[in-house]
């Protein structure tokens, strides 16, 4: 397990002296490098990831994937940025993986382990040992591999490898997490058989981040069916392939762009996301319409996109299933909203790195918010805020929430904003840069 120390240093949360406008470049997708690399450890040729994102999460994929054999140079060109090299070798064991409280790292990388040839343990924080791992775990010994979990169904955990797994048909309740679904699509193209996935549980989670694997997975090569094709409802299917090697520039990250575009929202102002793509399956491109429908306006254009707002914020009823990771800042809007909020459809995150739902609302009512849980969601009612301390759980998207509120209200003190790192480093520098305007940097 890895001894870290819990922050508990407070950041006082700026507040805007009045409408924000600034243009921000956000770093390259979480989602996407961390499903780059494994695909590229995978490949039967080197590959190129372009401009990755370099935070806790991408460092704890790219430190496991060496540790089991696979070379990543890190390289970076002045005119081009970061680029990163992998060059796929037989994977193996021994090898100890810490996984921190990265869910990509953690469910994404036991199938890569049963590929391995030998153990492969895996550790991490705390909160890592609560979260759920079972879908994973099942559905590997079912496909043929060995696991000694203790009977836990999450971590510590070790994957005995043995250099390829029989891989088939499997049916795994992904109800809780859809990166259960995402893990084992990743590595089917290596599976002896192949892969044929079936979900059995209730609704799906983050769907858009199952389009994200398949899409990328298609890129690479591999051959996959869904049902989007017209295939069997709830199933997945891959073909037993080799994988090529790409060369992948990553997309900014969108739902790390929620903060700043809510900082326009929420003030007034005008924020412009340079590289915002015309066509992604990233689950924050989801803030157009959401942030439209509460008083901004959304333009986009070669550029990028740009939310202007209007000078008030208006209460939402949104289900919020395929896009759970947006939640925190939403929320936050929603309680400086002119009128009443429901966000449902988001059960699922009592489950993520803290218990969202729970968290949320006892950190705004913590600063005189009205925010009530429901069975799968939160209801929020306007009220009048004040400064406070804003805890995070070490949870980023928490710090970030905190961050916006404290934009129109005074005093709010968020703790260990240093959790950002998670996928998100520099945000307190990327903030304040916003806030002192587009002649500071910020411009794309």
């Amino acid at each position: 397990m890895t001894d870290r120390t819990v922050q508990t240093d407070l950041w006082p949360a700026p507040t805007a002296p009045g409408a924000v406008d600034a243009n921000v470049t956000v770093p390259g997708s979480k989602s996407v490098t961390n499903r780059a690399l494994v695909l590229a450890a995978h490949s039967s040729e080197p590959g190129w990831v372009r401009r990755p994102l370099r935070s806790r999460d991408t460092a704890l994929m790219a430190n496991a994937l060496r540790a089991m054999g696979v070379q990543i140079d890190e390289t970076v060109n002045p005119s081009g940025g970061e680029a990163w090299r992998i060059i796929p070798a037989g994977l193996h064991g021994p090898a100890t993986i810490d996984v921190g409280n990265a869910g990509t790292v953690m469910r994404f990388l036991p199938p890569v382990a049963a590929l391995a040839d030998g153990p492969v343990r895996f550790e991490g924080d705390a909160r890592a040992y609560e979260r759920p791992l079972h879908g994973v775990i099942d559905a590997l010994r079912e496909l043929g591999a060995r696991i000694d979990d203790e009977g836990r169904g999450s971590l510590p955990l070790t994957v005995h490898g043995a250099g390829s797994l029989a891989g088939g048909a499997v049916e795994v309740d992904a109800s809780s997490s859809s990166q259960f679904i995402s893990a084992l699509l990743l590595s089917g193209p290596r599976f002896n058989k192949g892969l044929e996935l079936r979900h059995t549980g209730r609704s799906l989670p983050s769907l858009p981040h199952i389009l994200m694997t398949v899409d990328m997975l298609r890129k690479a090569g591999a051959k996959v069916d869904t049902p989007q094709d017209g295939g069997p409802r709830d199933m997945w299917r891959v073909a037993p392939s080799a994988l090529l090697g790409r060369d992948l520039t990553v997309e900014p990250d969108l739902s790390n762009a929620a903060p700043f575009l809510a900082a326009a929202l929420v003030t007034g102002g005008r924020v412009t996301i340079p590289g915002w793509p015309r066509r992604t399956t990233q689950p924050g491109d989801a803030l157009r319409g959401l942030f439209t429908r509460m008083g901004g306006s959304c333009e986009l254009t070669d550029h990028g996109l740009t939310l202007k707002g209007s000078g008030r914020v208006h209460g939402i009823t949104a289900d919020l299933h395929e896009v759970g990771e947006l939640t925190p800042v939403i929320a936050a809007a929603a309680a400086v909203a002119d009128g009443e909020s429901h966000l449902t459809g988001i059960a699922h995150l009592r489950l993520h790195e803290t218990d969202r739902l729970a968290a949320l609302a006892k950190e705004i009512n913590g600063l005189g918010g009205d925010v009530t849980e429901t069975e799968d969601g939160l209801r929020v009612q306007p009220a009048p805020l004040h400064g406070g301390v804003f805890h995070t759980y070490e949870d980023h998207r928490l710090a970030t929430a905190g961050a916006v509120l404290g934009l129109v209200v005074p005093g709010v003190e968020v703790e260990n904003v240093a959790t950002t790192a998670k996928t998100l480093p520099d945000f307190p520098e990327l903030w304040r840069a916003m806030l002192d305007g587009p002649a500071t940097g910020t411009r794309g």
